[in-house]
């Protein structure tokens, strides 16, 4: 599995209950349908924490963690691992041990050199890495420095809601900690990844995978706690103040990139 499917399946993988004390297909409960400052603080609150791996930057409270996160592996014990785990080098007085800080084997100095960013395992600073572990880890930086960044920032969408034949122009974005859609307009709705079954994004050109299609919209199917059926949306990229849909279309790529489902023509 590549590091693009690794990501795509932590977060189909994502499974929990009621993370922000909000119903997945409702608004969030309080005044004017905004979340409370009380729940907003608790959803973003971060400590600082020491491990032998380093310093790392955690959420306060578990349940509120990226779903794209990773936990620190356990070290292969030293009296295990007499040579490195990679060129079998002897270990000694000169050639000392080191470990991955992503998968946990030893290698030696040559063989486990380079510092690289594990913004997965929230680490404030570059940390030892054996050469696979820094190659994963610099093409999911990409993924964090691009596609995350776009969806966390949002765009603008004509959204429609079940069968209702009015949109209502809203902004669409990811939360913070990548656990919730959020939609705002005239109304507030926030979604919980957890609870969404399917998500399509709608192309428009020829078959999908031509080169020659471009995204256009998404169609999502959730679960509302306590309803039998499963709700739904339509997002069809919108104009934004610039009367651009650029950054919209930009949004769906990203989301596609995520890979949460094969594309789906438009009709």
């Amino acid at each position: 599995m590549d590091w693009a499917s690794e990501l795509s399946s932590c977060w189909r993988a994502e499974r929990g209950g009621d993370l922000c004390g909000l119903s997945a297909g409702g608004g969030v409960r309080g005044s004017g349908g905004d979340m409370s400052s009380g729940v907003a603080a608790r959803c973003d609150a971060k400590k600082l924490v020491r491990s032998p791996s380093g310093l790392r930057m955690v959420p306060e409270h578990r349940a509120f963690g990226s779903p794209f996160g990773l936990e620190e592996p356990q070290w292969v014990p030293d009296k295990e691992c007499p040579r490195c785990m990679q060129c079998d080098a002897k270990f000694d007085f000169i050639t000392r041990k080191h470990h991955c800080r992503r998968c946990g084997k030893c290698f030696c100095d040559r063989c486990c050199s380079q510092k690289v960013p594990l913004r997965r395992m929230c680490f404030v600073d570059p940390v030892r890495q054996c050469a696979d572990c820094a190659l994963v880890s610099h093409r999911e930086a990409e993924f964090y420095d691009k596609q995350l960044k776009v969806l966390v920032s949002g765009a603008t969408f004509l959204v429609t809601f079940g069968d209702s034949e009015k949109p209502e122009t809203m902004v669409c974005r990811l939360s913070n900690n990548q656990r919730c859609l959020i939609l705002d307009g005239d109304s507030h709705h926030e979604i919980e990844i957890a609870h969404v079954c399917t998500v399509q994004i709608l192309t428009e050109g020829f078959t999908p995978g031509a080169g020659s299609t471009r995204a256009t919209g998404m169609f999502l199917q959730y679960t509302v706690p306590g309803a039998e059926a499963a709700a739904q949306l339509r997002l069809m990229a919108g104009e934004d103040a610039s009367g651009s849909k650029r950054q919209a279309a930009a949004w769906l790529a990203a989301m596609h990139k995520v890979g949460l489902q094969r594309p789906k023509p438009s009709k």
